[in-house]
């Protein structure tokens, strides 16, 4: 197992650049007579690994791509070459999420060779193009190709490291819908000592955002938080200090969960530009609707495995950004993020507890027999 994991590190997979990390996942899941397709989308690897036609169907979700590691320098050794110490394995993907792929990986192996005639079908369906601006190409496509064709997918869990500071203290039952905005205002440009021939955007839209980042837009519920609306940037001016700039440029987001809709967002920020009678050009884009799975079978297996294997009674959360889980929620399928500790995802010296991959597969192996085991 963690021989494996230190393959996958080992490809410097940055997004969306597979790196050859599914070629050794293929090679891995061949032995056990998966079903190989391979789904290349544009610029982004994708596979689709299955064995069994029947249901239910319980899928392995996960991504090998990671983001840049920044300043290899302050890194202990180089971020793809795999460093033990002090317990600990370091390396870029090493948590996010090499270690949940090479846990899930494990745990059906375990699992098929215990079972080797287990109810339902496993599969797994991994990506290069979770970690990327856009993630169209990667799950995305994926699963609009499964539907086209009538798979249905009855449980998922996705590798993500879900764990805050113990390995099964959280998992991720939900996520946040996200919503950013990119707007323009036009003002009108020129010298700063003539501001009566000009009109400053900066001026115009101050009341504007007074106002905006002053509205409680909910309550929230007994799942997500209250709405958050955050400015990503704002950029004005020519860079000359004696001109008034004819335009702004503003980018936002919010992060929203099931008790307010996209259309009742956007109407409220158009609604409160029209009352400032500002001159502006707003363009929106959804990455995400919010997503819950409810406590029913997945949810149930998960939470009883966790306490089975480390005595842990898990926190159920929707916390966090947004991950491939809002593309196959939609589905119907039941979904969840179960992973290991999150601590040092996307940082310098990204690290994983060595000790904690041997539980996660126990984890992993008692889903499966409490999902699909006769």
């Amino acid at each position: 197992m963690l021989e494996l994991l230190k393959q996958l590190i080992q490809c410097p997979s940055v997004t969306p650049d597979d790196a050859g990390c599914q070629d050794i996942i293929i090679k891995h899941l061949s032995k056990l007579d998966f079903k190989i397709e391979r789904m290349r989308f544009e610029n982004v690897d994708n596979v689709w690994l299955r064995k069994g036609t029947a249901a239910p169907l319980v899928v392995f979700a996960g991504h090998t791509d990671v983001v840049p590691p920044g300043p290899e320098k302050e890194w202990h050794v180089s971020p793809f070459k795999p460093l033990e110490r002090d317990g600990f394995l370091f390396g870029r993907g090493a948590a996010d999420m090499k270690s949940g792929l090479t846990c899930m990986i494990t745990a059906a192996e375990h699992f098929i060779k215990k079972h080797p005639d287990f109810a339902g079908s496993i599969a797994f369906l991994i990506t290069s193009d979770e970690e990327g601006p856009t993630n169209q190409h990667g799950t995305k496509r994926v699963i609009e190709e499964l539907t086209k064709r009538g798979e249905k997918i009855d449980y998922c869990i996705i590798g993500e490291a879900s764990s805050e500071k113990i390995l099964g203290d959280q998992i991720r039952v939900g996520r946040r819908g996200s919503l950013s905005g990119n707007l323009t205002i036009q003002g009108k440009q020129g010298h700063i000592a003539y501001p009566e021939l000009a009109l400053n955007p900066i001026h115009a839209v101050a009341p504007f955002l007074k106002e905006l980042t002053s509205i409680r837009w909910d309550e929230g519920n007994e799942f997500f938080p209250p709405t958050s609306f955050q400015i990503s940037n704002i950029h004005s001016g020519t860079g000359a200090k004696n001109v008034i700039p004819g335009s702004l440029e503003m980018a936002f987001n919010f992060r929203f969960g099931t008790v307010i809709t996209i259309d009742k967002i956007k109407s409220r920020v158009t609604d409160l530009l029209e009352k400032h009678k500002l001159n502006f050009d707003l363009s929106w884009d959804l990455s995400g609707l919010p997503f819950l799975t409810k406590k029913e079978k997945l949810v149930t297996a998960a939470v009883q495995a966790i306490k089975e294997i480390t005595e842990l009674d898990c926190v159920l959360s929707t916390g966090g950004g947004t991950s491939d889980g809002r593309f196959i929620a939609p589905t119907g399928a039941e979904v969840i993020e179960l992973g290991p500790c999150n601590g040092s995802v996307h940082q310098i010296n990204e690290h994983v507890l060595i000790s904690d991959l041997s539980l996660l597969v126990k984890i992993y192996q008692k889903i499966l027999e409490k999902l699909l085991g006769k």
